[in-house]
């Protein structure tokens, strides 16, 4: 026989930490003026467990992955949509999740699936109007207006969905908690609800969460232990093209990214994201290089500048975008050190151009180019591309893929590639490319003059 009880507690809004009284300052985030009394309903008993299976009768889901439709979208969830798992898609409001899901439901609509979505922000003609502008026909999508999950559920109970859609996780709420949708409590329960509905009935779900710069406010922070996939987009909202990476994957890699072009008819795929990156690139520009990355399993030409600048301050300025900042003071005071540049009383700004974050260690060498490239106040040849892992001693280290980097850049046009000398035994089988092995941050200051 189930019993209910109530209880009480102050739980953080920004981490969901609990305590038993209000608390000024959250030990678990160090926010201040977090905390809310919330209440909920415990049932306890009543539940039957389920048996155990044997490990060689359960069903690989990995043979039956659903395709979304969308190339992109299929490689940041590592080859497409598990059944059964649940998908949280995370950023600022504006920047074209609901857009991308949107999409993808039409695409599977066009399979003769069936996708039922939850607009608990919008209405069903709202929708529809953004529906339209997408060119969407939505022979086999089904809108719910609606924020109680006990009904959402029990409409997707009748419809037997492929896919659920529930845009946004904030604004749904369950009976079964007094607290007001969006706090902590309701999101974590309402997440944990849908999970046990997708795993019981094979269904997968995307769970689109509102999120601040620093992620708090409730948004997917909390949900990140809960959930399967994890996909956040990056950049700002303002720019045309959007990256969706996945920081994690129970059943794919992590890490991996796609990249699309916000256009009036919705988002597309960026096929040559190299090209992308380096369409506005000024050649002859001083700090400015061209790094051979890897995000993910695809590799990608992205342009690092610098600006070093006389410093008006007692403490020099280091700011960096799109490039770790402790990374870059180490950078720095390596190059003050073993490379005799004077940089102390310099302001220094590096940025990753097109709002890509680069976090390899592989991007050391295009930074210490563009810094010294700026520094000298003399461009890098337009048609060279870099990549190295540079220590404190000042070496350069190999890194991983060189190959894989240098025919990218071959693709591209490119000339001529800077690289580890380490990796030179393996990449020199790349034909019609000029290939410079470095050892140490000395050799390239003075193969670049």
């Amino acid at each position: 026989m189930s019993r209910t009880k109530t209880r009480f507690a102050f739980v953080c809004q920004s981490c969901g930490f609990r305590s038993p009284k209000w608390l000024g300052r959250c030990p678990g985030c160090e926010e201040w003026n977090t905390f809310a009394e919330e209440s909920e309903r415990v049932i306890s008993g009543g539940s039957s467990a389920r048996p155990a299976v044997p490990y060689p009768e359960i069903e690989d889901l990995s043979l039956s992955r659903i395709d979304s439709g969308i190339g992109e979208l299929n490689r940041v969830l590592g080859g497409g949509i598990v059944p059964g798992s649940i998908i949280l898609l995370g950023g600022e409001p504006g920047i074209g999740k609901s857009t991308l899901v949107l999409q993808a439901a039409e695409e599977l609509s066009r399979q003769g699936l069936q996708v039922l979505y939850l607009a608990g922000e919008e209405s069903a003609q709202q929708i529809k109007i953004r529906g339209d502008r997408l060119g969407l026909a939505g022979k086999h999508l089904f809108l719910a207006s609606e924020t109680c999950l006990e009904r959402f559920l029990e409409e997707a109970q009748k419809i037997r969905p492929n896919l659920l859609v529930i845009d946004s996780i904030q604004t749904v709420y369950t009976e079964s908690l007094d607290s007001i949708a969006g706090s902590i409590s309701q999101v974590r329960e309402c997440a944990a609800r849908l999970l046990r509905f997708a795993k019981g009935e094979r269904v997968p779900a995307f769970l689109v969460g509102h999120i601040t710069k620093d992620g708090a406010l409730a948004g997917p922070k909390a949900l990140e232990h809960i959930v399967d996939t994890v996909l956040y987009f990056e950049g700002e909202r303002h720019q045309n093209h959007k990256i969706v990476r996945a920081v994690k994957n129970r059943f794919g890699p992590a890490n991996e990214l796609g990249i699309f072009e916000m256009t009036g008819q919705g988002l597309k795929e960026v096929d040559s994201p190299s090209q992308l990156f380096l369409t506005e690139r000024a050649p002859q520009a001083p700090g400015s290089a061209v790094v051979g990355a890897i995000e993910g399993s695809r590799p990608m030409l992205v342009e690092v500048q610098a600006l070093v600048s006389q410093s008006n301050y007692i403490t020099a300025r280091r700011e960096s975008n799109g490039f770790d900042r402790n990374r870059l003071s180490l950078l720095l005071a390596m190059l003050e050190r073993r490379a005799g540049l004077h940089l102390l009383g310099t302001d220094v700004y590096v940025n990753v151009a097109g709002g890509l974050a680069l976090s390899e260690p592989a991007v050391d060498l295009a930074v210490v180019a563009a810094v010294v490239s700026s520094f000298r106040n003399q461009p890098l040849s337009a048609k060279t591309v870099l990549f190295g892992e540079v220590g404190l001693a000042g070496e350069i280290r190999a890194v991983s893929l060189a190959v894989t980097r240098i025919r990218e850049a071959l693709a591209m046009g490119f000339k001529s590639v800077v690289l580890p000398a380490n990796n030179l035994p393996l990449a020199e089988g790349v034909p019609k490319v000029e290939l410079v092995g470095m050892s140490s941050v000395l050799d390239f200051m003075e193969w670049a003059g």
